[in-house]
């Protein structure tokens, strides 16, 4: 659980930096390029596929954890109801709204842009030597239904939430606890818990209001 978890915190941050693009103020020529190299590059797709086992995979273990709590009596996470943060005692909660944002997000986006070609223009570029797909332009007119701007905010907030508790209990899990750097790894955990989501959440308000 704690390894998965890791391993989808740095997804994150490498897709928000890549998602940044959005506000490069060219009109989508960088984001279009760098979403076709993303695309088209054996090695991310080999670490994509990665990417969606660890996220069922993650997603299965929070569940069977959560049931396995629930039948012992205990909260529905890892510690007594009188004890722990909100977050700690509702991460099944948490973890199931991330994942069903993460499904309406990639009918959306992967399901389109990957097989409804209709959906989704070509443009082609100076020093290109072919059309790449305009993903920019379908972002944008996504992120220009309130409704859908709406999702993902309220997506981002169980997000912020998960991250909050996930962060540092993934490294206590590990062992990795001690008097002298816990207090720091709590404090980079929170920090990565607001600006991560924040990071995210700019896209669509920029987009919206832009």
């Amino acid at each position: 659980m704690s390894l998965t978890g890791l391993f989808l915190i740095t997804f994150l941050l490498v897709h928000l930096i890549g998602n940044l693009q959005l506000l490069a103020g060219d009109e989508g020529q960088a984001f279009n390029i760098y979403s076709d190299f993303m695309a088209n590059n054996p090695l991310i797709q080999g670490i994509s596929k990665g990417l969606y086992l660890f996220i069922l995979l993650h997603a299965i273990q929070g569940l069977m954890m959560a049931w396995k709590n629930k039948k012992a009596k205990t909260s529905k996470y890892a510690g007594g109801r009188g004890s722990g943060s909100w977050a700690s005692k509702n991460m099944a909660l948490l973890g199931t709204l991330v994942l069903a944002f993460m499904f309406i997000h990639m009918g959306d986006f992967w399901y389109k842009i990957k097989f409804d070609s209709n959906s989704i223009n070509a443009v082609s570029y100076a020093g290109l030597d072919h059309e790449i797909k305009d993903v920019y332009s379908k972002v944008m007119e996504t992120f220009k239904n309130p409704i859908f701007v709406v999702a993902y905010l309220i997506g981002l907030i169980a997000l912020a939430f998960h991250l909050g508790h996930g962060f540092q209990s993934a490294f206590q899990t590990l062992g990795l606890r001690h008097k002298k750097y816990t207090p720091a790894i709590n404090f980079v955990g929170l920090a990565f818990a607001i600006l991560i989501p924040l990071g995210f959440a700019i896209l669509p308000l920029y987009m919206f209001f832009n």
